[in-house]
């Protein structure tokens, strides 16, 4: 058994060096592609997370005519209190809108503005945040209600943004998955081929097929296992170094689940590589 694992490894690590520009290459590669797919894997989760995070706080708010009045107001409020799909609300004042306004809007549209033209406006958490829709179906034709507002659309633009990211990040890992493939079969043909007598010889002599066998599956084994290593370090450096807001930060946790998914990717690439080379081009 020391015998037979000292020749895998000799030969293993041989056919590394002999071909070590290919290795290269074939490691690089599917560096690269891994990293795409764990950078894809980390903006899929901090997607995610984030959507959740600003569902979580959708504000679906009530405004009303500045010329509402008490009964319209307080019917409004009413009704708010007593939809099982309202989480919480929030009544602001004339005031409270005028004064806000003054903060955010530019000088020239805010300084026209009187308090009586300020509405009076109910800010409203929906239990789920799909629920914003009812409740602007709900009072959007109400008396007294001015608009009903939400920040549906750019939540829903902002994940079909990423959900394009995700596909074109995907896609470029995926082809560069099959460039890493092929470049890690060639590696092993070529090592193959250099070695094509010796193999004749050692059938010869009584060779098993594993016994041959054993350090070309070993070798696109390390080409993989080189290459997702490479990567984990990639992704690891891009989650800790490139600044995200803290909706989009993942946990350690999340972190290390994506390198394990892109450690497990990079071995099944090479043994996958090496395996079509060994039953292509190796006759035992």
């Amino acid at each position: 058994m020391r015998v037979y694992l000292s020749y895998a490894i000799k030969e293993t690590f041989s056919n590394l060096w002999r071909n070590r520009m290919m290795t290269v290459a074939a490691v690089l590669t599917v560096a690269v592609s891994l990293s795409l797919v764990g950078s894809a894997l980390l903006l899929k989760q901090s997607a995610a997370q984030a959507s959740a995070s600003w569902q979580q706080g959708t504000v679906v708010t009530v405004w009303m005519q500045p010329t509402a009045s008490a009964g319209e107001v307080s019917t409004v409020n009413t009704q708010l209190a007593k939809m099982p799909i309202v989480k919480n609300c929030v009544h602001t004042t004339q005031l409270q809108d005028y004064n806000e306004a003054k903060t955010e809007l530019p000088l020239s549209e805010w300084q026209p503005l009187t308090v009586a033209d300020m509405p009076t406006s109910f800010r409203c958490i929906p239990t789920i945040p799909n629920d914003a829709l009812t409740v602007i179906s709900t009072f959007i034709h109400q008396p007294g209600v001015y608009k009903v507002t939400a920040p549906i659309q750019q939540i829903r633009q902002m994940n079909r943004a990423i959900r394009i990211l995700q596909v074109v990040f995907l896609a470029l890992a995926l082809v560069l998955l099959l460039s890493a493939t092929v470049l890690i079969l060639n590696t092993i043909r070529m090592a193959i081929f250099a070695r094509r007598r010796e193999v004749s010889v050692m059938k010869l002599v009584g060779a098993t097929n594993w016994f041959i066998r054993i350090p070309y599956i070993t070798e696109g084994f390390i080409q993989g296992l080189l290459g997702s290593v490479v990567a984990m370090i990639a992704v690891w450096a891009l989650h800790t170094w490139y600044p995200l807001h803290n909706e989009f930060t993942l946990d350690t946790a999340k972190l290390w689940g994506t390198n394990m998914v892109v450690l497990v990717a990079g071995v099944v690439i090479g043994s996958v590589g090496s395996a079509i080379a060994i039953r292509r081009f190796l006759d035992v």
